[in-house]
């Protein structure tokens, strides 16, 4: 996102940056990661390599001491299921809508995507009347997916924002429908 990244190495990829040199490719500086054959442990110290990255990792480590505070991995992945059981009340409950995977034991309780009982430009008209109410962004579905939505339901989002976009919904479903 926004052209930040970070870059975590497990013990097999730095066995194999200290192993291998490719031939005839050059590197620029920013990804050269090995010094005389083995990985240079200063950028894991402090060693700034560019400021944007530092930027990321700072980020990251907030991340990783909120997921802490709220109670770690299995805390993380309570709050994503409880973001699809209110998705999946919805779903019950109106018949304009379903899931994309249709079997319950292949979807993301992260990123849920959604059909709609509409039209490959109505649900453009529907992502778009949602943006414009500044109530769902970027809530169109993925470029490559049949004509569908997609919802965040990551454990950095509330139940109870899910819950609450759900009247939203169905209020474009039935604008987009009129």
């Amino acid at each position: 996102e926004g052209g930040l990244g970070v870059l975590i190495l497990g013990r097999g990829a730095v066995e194999r940056l200290e192993t291998f040199t490719p031939e005839n490719r050059p590197l620029p500086k920013i990804f050269r990661l090995v010094k005389k054959g083995k990985v240079d442990g200063a950028i894991f110290k402090g060693s700034t390599i560019n400021t944007p990255s530092m930027l990321a990792v700072e980020d990251y480590i907030d991340a990783l001491e909120w997921a802490e505070s709220v109670g770690g991995v299995p805390e993380l992945i309570k709050m994503s299921e409880n973001n699809l059981a209110a998705v999946e009340k919805f779903v019950e409950e109106n018949d304009f809508v379903d899931f994309l995977a249709k079997d319950p034991s292949t979807r993301s309780s992260t990123s849920v995507c959604l059909t709609l009982d509409l039209t490959a430009d109505q649900i453009k008209a529907f992502v778009a009347l949602l943006d414009k109410e500044n109530v769902a962004l970027d809530i169109g579905g993925y470029r490559d997916a049949p004509p569908s939505i997609r919802i965040w339901c990551g454990s950095t989002v509330e139940t109870a924002d899910v819950e609450a976009l759900m009247p939203w919904l169905k209020w474009a479903y039935e604008e987009v429908k009129k």
